[in-house]
């Protein structure tokens, strides 16, 4: 087997490489990961479970595969995590939540099935915010197996809904995972935790099999190394199902040859910039330094709409719906964050007047936005205006009631491709984020301008001690 000091940050493709050069084994590479988990990844709260039979039985196949000449693609034989809300058959899938550890599906998602395909091998389900903060959490300490602790810094947190995913992947004890966003809960615990994370555009990925907040809003993603890596899992994971209404038609490709080496055109997002915290301001100007070599810059803004309290309003309406058997039950009662087990009956107060106005009112922010974005590659902003938030306070100590950028809200509710890639450090050695928000439907595009300012910045190449 290669240097095991060599294994835990490595890339997907470094990683291909080392099995196709017969450095390494799929089930070697399995292992590795999976002890990684139960002492890394258990530490950091990070862990649902180690689905060590289904991970051996997969890697044994990939192995026996790749040694017979059958190569699937750059995924075959590579360790995966799944979030928790994402159905695997026979094996529990909790969503974060104390009243559902015993929840069993007798079938695999949709990503599930086709990561299977594409030769992935499934090591771990990996914790989350109980119900993905669809009952309104307020503090980290919202699921049952603990909070998120952030890989950089133990006494932070590491970000929500997908908090497992960004810990494990930070941590170097996954390659890649799989989480899910609503309103940030991809591009949040990647920011937090220095990695790639990326928010394909609404309908690119199916949601079968994964747990339902919010259908007009739910997205499923990468968590990666690097962009080039979420480029190669989007790649494997996206495409039409006839079994999922909401995604799109066209088949996704990822060619990373085709990157421009140089024109883009970007547009800047300065709001709010000036109140961030000084290390995420800095870091943001000296990011766009960095961009100018490959790209021309413009001063944006957004244009005049409420896309906070529009986007709340339709997950708060959603969500009851969606998990109302809970509510119903009584079950919620059992929740761990005292505020949850409260939170999702606000849902019912919602008049249905308001919830139509509200999509009216989207409707109105993606056509303005579909025309903003069409003269650009990417808006960029920074990801958060703040590091990690401590782990002994409220999101409404640390952050006041700003706890979403305006860029955040109103890319998820217009269904827009987003990446987070890290862009320096903050406060107490945590790790800050470079957001870049794309037109809908031009993934590839976005990918193609966060793969070039890593290949100008080497921020994706610094990791954490473990």
């Amino acid at each position: 087997m290669s240097d095991a000091k060599s294994l835990p940050f490595a890339s997907i493709r470094q990683l291909g490489q080392m099995l196709r050069n017969g450095d390494t084994t799929p089930t070697e590479l399995a292992e590795f990961y999976m002890d990684r988990l139960e002492r890394v990844g258990n530490e950091l709260n990070a862990v649902v479970t180690i689905t060590r039979e289904l991970a051996l039985r997969e890697a044994r196949l990939a192995e026996e595969e790749l040694k017979a000449g059958h190569d699937r693609g750059p995924l075959h034989g590579i360790p995966y995590g799944a979030k928790d809300l994402l159905a695997t058959s026979g094996i529990a899938t909790t969503w974060g939540a104390a009243p559902l550890q015993d929840q069993v599906f007798p079938y695999d998602a949709a990503v599930v099935e086709r990561l299977r395909n594409a030769g992935a091998v499934l090591i771990a389900k990996l914790a989350m915010v109980e119900l993905a903060g669809g009952m309104g959490y307020r503090q980290p300490n919202a699921s049952f197996t603990g909070p998120g602790i952030n890989p950089w810094n133990t006494e932070a947190w590491s970000g929500g809904s997908s908090s497992g995913s960004g810990s494990a992947v930070g941590a170097g004890a996954v390659p890649f995972a799989i989480g899910s966003e609503t309103m940030g809960s991809i591009l949040g615990p990647a920011g937090f935790c220095g990695i790639s994370g990326m928010r394909p555009t609404y309908g690119r990925v199916s949601r079968r099999g994964a747990m339902a907040l919010s259908w007009t809003l739910d997205k499923l993603g990468p968590m990666c190394r690097t962009a080039d890596d979420c480029g190669v899992v989007l790649e494997a994971i996206a495409g039409p199902d006839p079994n999922e209404p909401s995604t799109l038609d066209t088949p996704f490709h990822y060619r990373p040859d085709r990157d421009r080496a140089a024109g883009f055109r970007l547009g800047v997002l300065r709001d709010g910039v000036n109140d961030a915290q000084p290390e995420v301001r800095d870091n943001f100007e000296r990011s766009m330094d960095e961009l100018a070599r490959i790209a021309t810059l413009e001063e944006v803004t957004l244009p005049d709409f409420p896309y906070g309290s529009t986007t709340e309003l339709i997950i708060r309406s959603e969500g009851t719906s969606a998990l109302e058997p809970l509510l119903t039950s009584g079950k919620i009662k059992e929740l761990t964050a005292p505020e949850d087990r409260t939170g999702g009956y606000a849902g019912y107060a919602i008049p249905a007047a308001d919830y139509l106005r509200a999509m009216r009112i989207r409707q109105q922010i993606v056509t303005e936005l579909e025309s903003l974005f069409s003269r650009y590659d990417a808006i960029v902003h920074p990801t958060f205006d703040k590091v990690a938030s401590p782990l002994d306070m409220s999101f409404d100590e640390y952050r006041g009631e700003k706890r979403w950028t305006s860029l955040l809200a109103a890319g998820n509710l217009a269904g827009l491709p987003a990446m987070t890639v890290p862009n320096g450090f903050g406060e107490r050695n945590l790790p800050t984020g470079l957001q870049l928000v794309g037109r809908a439907g031009e993934d590839g595009r976005l990918l193609s301008v966060a793969r070039a300012y890593q290949q100008q910045t080497n921020w994706h190449q610094r990791f954490p001690e473990w």
